[in-house]
């Protein structure tokens, strides 16, 4: 008998719940052009719509939310490229505590800003020669702080759960649901949602080619670590999946797409153009995936969350014209 997983669904409900109210409902968007792209009805949640411009900010507020007032009172830390970050200095300023920060220092200038902009303290290091992880959880125990991780924990993945429970919620059941992946906890809560709600649901994850840690680790059956990987889904470079996300992403993910930058590029401008959406490199790898025919199999209603959209105007521009 398999292992119960740490997180279920009751979970990703119980969050749903104390996310009422505080997180925004993001629209779905379908599009006749896009439907006939890909010979199926596509259903776009758009997290680019989210608060902070990102599904993140229903993990972080989700987990902080049940932090003791001890803990509260003693304020919150976070490690980040950008959109976790934000979202648990967010988290931390509705909650009425401060924040510290730990982001990388080629962090995209936009959501460093952004974070400063809620009141966080930012702590920089370097994402290609330290270890993140072990700099939060020192910066963390130094100050006594609450670590609140950005995918590796029960609380951050239920809150990421509530993206795919509200796009179900509209659409009814689905062929196929398409998630980015980065650490996992968006997969791991998408993934979880949808084979509660419908069993036979295919879940299909989508990574930069370059940074392929989940693919790589779901092929030999165990975490693997690659070397942080360059990629203009910078939301997405990691070298490793989560322990927890890694865990529900095993049992639950049926297949893992990979897609290149110029495809993530093509994907953001589909959306601009015809979407009339703005998407960040990481919020448009699963817009991609479809877009360049990686999905497999033959489905008839297809979920694509779009994760973000926290992107600034010279970066969007120098993207889309390559």
């Amino acid at each position: 008998m398999a292992a119960a997983l740490p997180v279920t669904f009751d979970d990703v409900r119980e969050a749903a719940v104390r996310l009422d109210g505080v997180a925004h409902r993001t629209p779905v968007l379908t599009s006749r052009t896009l439907d006939a792209r890909v010979g199926a009805e596509v259903f776009i949640k758009c997290e680019n719509f989210q608060r902070v411009g990102a599904f993140k900010f229903r993990g972080a507020y989700n987990a902080a939310a049940q932090l003791s007032p001890g803990q509260l009172a003693r304020g919150i830390a976070a490690y980040s490229s950008g959109n976790h970050a934000q979202a648990a200095a967010l988290a931390a300023r509705e909650l009425g505590t401060g924040a510290v920060i730990l982001m990388p220092e080629d962090a995209p200038r936009s959501k460093r800003e952004a974070t400063a902009g809620y009141g966080a303290e930012i702590v920089t290091y370097d994402r290609y020669t330290q270890d993140r992880t072990a700099l939060g959880e020192a910066l963390a125990a130094e100050r006594g702080l609450a670590l609140i991780p950005p995918y590796d924990h029960p609380h951050v993945i239920a809150g990421q759960g509530t993206a795919a429970l509200e796009l179900f919620e509209e659409t009814g059941e689905l062929d196929t649901l398409v998630a980015p992946v980065g650490g996992g906890g968006l997969m791991a809560g998408s993934a979880l949602t949808a084979k509660a709600l419908y069993p036979g649901i295919r879940t299909v994850g989508v990574e930069p080619d370059s940074g392929d840690d989940t693919k790589r680790s779901l092929e030999a059956g165990e975490r693997v670590t690659i070397p942080v990987p360059r990629t203009l889904a910078d939301g997405q470079a990691l070298p490793t999946p989560g322990e927890i996300t890694f865990a529900v992403n095993q049992r639950l993910v049926d297949g893992i797409a990979l897609v290149s930058d110029d495809e993530i590029r093509g994907a953001m401008r589909f959306a601009f153009e015809r979407l009339k959406i703005v998407l960040e490199p990481s919020g448009a790898t699963a817009l991609a995936a479809l877009l360049a025919g990686r999905i497999g199999g033959r489905p008839r209603r297809i979920g694509v969350i779009a994760s973000g959209g926290n992107i600034d105007i010279r970066r969007f521009t120098d993207i889309i014209n390559g």
